[in-house]
């Protein structure tokens, strides 16, 4: 049997096993577990329907511009203990406030204890993300366009959004109700946290580029997609080396991964761990998620929302954007 013959069968089996315990996910999620969901507002009943709707190139750009706003937050928060500069924040629709939590749990710049390289790695990430936010709002994307930053949390405490993901993924045993997945409290907990966001991002961008009309917006978000790929390959294979010597890294970046595939759709697969796999008796990483003809994956924007809302059924709001988005593409619908 040749190598390749050997890759082929090994991905196979890894696929059955993720098949075998997203079934787990869909139901520890359920219809509405973890979120407040409500009826579309843009009368998707179907996800055909929300993926033939006229949207426009504002629509896309402030959705992604929402997306920066929390990833921002987070990884500005995890490295400076403050967010985005209030200049940053105005716009059209609502504009909310970022829940940070209070007490030992809530948002703050991370203890990285002495771990300099992860830290300089959290520090490039939050400014890269910062400058998105800030190009993004520019004359030369949105402008006077741009979206207001809608409610955000990123609480690392026991009613937080965090806790509730990892919970459900069974990164916090079932049953646990005492123990917070706090993001911020080390490295590796910072790594897991930010593993929550960034293939998302790269599955985002991927998934709006064929709506973009506007060659320049497309440009745009073609670079913005390129530098999300590099943060998600950084996380990655620092969770992967650091694996080595802790194993559960691998095992909780697995059951992350599941976790949203089940709440994008439980009959897709657009999401794979950090496990490596074996060919011919030695260790393949899995560093960069690919599908069968070598390509990043795809989600809707309606995929995303059921993700970052934490919520497998039609829903407006929950999880990391309480009170929903602003802008057009703010409802996702069930996911199948």
């Amino acid at each position: 049997m040749t190598d390749s013959v050997q890759l082929i069968d090994a991905l196979d089996r890894r696929v059955e096993r993720r098949d075998e315990r997203r079934e787990f996910f869909k139901a520890a999620f359920g219809m509405g577990a973890l979120a407040v969901g409500g009826a579309a507002t843009l009368g998707f009943a179907k996800r055909a329907d929300a993926q033939t709707a006229t949207i426009t190139d504002p629509d896309i750009l402030n959705f992604a511009l929402q997306l920066e706003y929390l990833e921002a937050q987070f990884y500005l928060y995890a490295t400076t203990g403050q967010g985005l500069a209030a200049n940053l924040l105005t716009g059209t629709g609502t504009q909310g406030q970022v829940v940070t939590g209070t007490g030992a749990n809530m948002a703050r710049a991370v203890n990285f204890g002495g771990d300099t390289v992860v830290q300089a790695y959290a520090r490039e990430i939050a400014a890269d993300e910062l400058a998105h936010v800030t190009f993004l709002r520019s004359a030369g994307a949105l402008g006077s366009a741009a979206v207001a930053q809608p409610t955000i949390n990123i609480s690392g405490g026991l009613d937080g959004p965090f806790t509730a993901a990892a919970r459900a993924a069974g990164v916090i045993p079932a049953g646990n109700t005492t123990t917070p997945f706090d993001p911020y409290v080390d490295a590796n907990s910072f790594l897991l946290g930010a593993y929550i966001f960034e293939d998302v991002g790269v599955t985002a961008y991927k998934g709006a580029s064929p709506l973009i009309t506007n060659k320049t917006f497309l440009q745009a978000a073609a670079g913005i997609l390129a530098v999300e790929a590099y943060h998600a390959a950084i996380v990655r294979t620092t969770l992967y080396a650091r694996g080595v010597a802790t194993p559960a890294l691998r095992i909780n970046a697995d059951l992350i991964s599941n976790a949203r595939d089940s709440l994008d759709g439980a009959t897709r697969d657009l999401d794979q761990g950090i496990s490596p796999t074996t060919v011919s008796g030695a260790p393949v990483s899995n560093i960069v998620p690919l599908d069968t003809d070598g390509l990043a994956f795809s989600r809707t924007p309606s995929q995303v929302l059921n993700i970052v809302y934490l919520n497998a059924a039609a829903a407006t709001m929950g999880g990391f954007f309480p009170n929903g988005l602003n802008g057009a593409l703010r409802a996702s619908v069930t996911a199948s």
